[in-house]
């Protein structure tokens, strides 16, 4: 595996910086990686100084996945919430079994696990996740699945940190809901580990969860223990945080599928935990204690 490149798809991506992260694990543990971004800018370029080969495409485009995926003994597939993305995941998925990859790597999202034929959700991009899981195991290609739960860096960063650092309050409409947040690092740090040696995985579903699960008042505690005041957990009606994100001029269909995430955790469907992260990676996940810790910059008043 390390005389072919390992393809990172959304390498140069802001969320969480999967690709990124993972990226440097990767070329840590000795690999050649080609590294895919949308864009050439100053990510891209901090990409090539790492040592990774840069790749400039559209994972739409069916000649830019030529051009990323031709001579890699991997794949691994990421993308943003978009409405495009099923086109992209099977546009990928065909480029990748007519080159003969050894391992594709798809990030799902745990949600698919509680859908089937019969059931699913509010969700447009739950649902593309679910069929995109159904085309990649038809199409016979050497797949693993990876989901993980809500991220930390999303509901509890990004559309938190505001209120936290302003109004010392975690404000989400998730209810009394319990949920297992869980930190990109360590998803990154599982792909890694799963990318080194694919083959013991292939074929798996690997569901990835924080260390614990429980409701927003045990993780309004967890900020206050970790930024040294009190946090209060406000349960803020579903419409008026609708209409705040689409005052963020969030597209719609992201916008959708955080009410419908919203939704599923008042119905307490994130109260889900494995300890796939520790037993993968040998060291703990990341407690939300932690992770406010280290974004205390974020979460603190100006």
């Amino acid at each position: 595996m390390q005389k072919q490149p390992i393809l990172v798809t959304g390498a140069a991506g802001r969320v969480g910086a999967i690709g990124r992260t993972l990226t440097q694990l990767l070329l840590s543990k000795g690999h050649a990686v080609r590294a895919m971004v949308r864009r050439e800018d100053e990510r891209a370029e901090a990409l090539r100084e790492m040592g990774a080969e840069v790749v400039v495409g559209d994972l739409r485009d069916l000649e830019s996945m030529h051009r990323a995926i031709a001579g890699c003994g991997a794949v691994y597939f990421g993308m943003s919430v978009s409405d495009r993305y099923l086109e992209a995941t099977v546009n990928a998925a065909a480029v990748a079994k007519h080159h003969g990859v050894g391992a594709f790597i798809n990030m799902s999202q745990m949600t698919v696990a509680q859908m089937s034929i019969d059931e699913t959700t509010a969700s447009p991009q739950h649902k593309l996740h679910w069929l995109a899981e159904q085309a990649l195991d038809w199409s016979g290609l050497p797949v693993v699945h990876v989901r993980p739960t809500v991220f930390l860096e999303g509901f509890f960063l990004q559309l938190a940190a505001h209120d936290v650092r302003t109004h010392d309050e975690l404000r989400l409409p998730f209810g009394d809901g319990k949920t297992s947040p869980v930190s990109a690092d360590d998803v990154a740090h599982v792909l890694a580990c799963v990318l080194d040696d694919p083959a013991p995985h292939i074929g798996q579903i690997l569901h990835l969860t924080g260390p614990v699960s429980e409701n927003m008042h045990y993780y309004a505690g967890e900020y206050s223990k970790a930024l040294g005041r009190t946090i209060t957990y406000v349960d803020v009606p579903l419409e008026p945080w609708r209409e705040a994100l689409i005052q963020k001029r969030l597209p719609i269909h992201l916008v959708d599928h955080l009410c419908a995430m919203a939704d599923l955790h008042r119905a307490n469907r994130y109260d889900r935990q494995s300890d796939v992260i520790p037993d993968l990676t040998g060291r703990p996940a990341t407690s939300v204690f932690e992770f406010a810790q280290r974004h205390q910059k974020a979460l603190t008043p100006r």
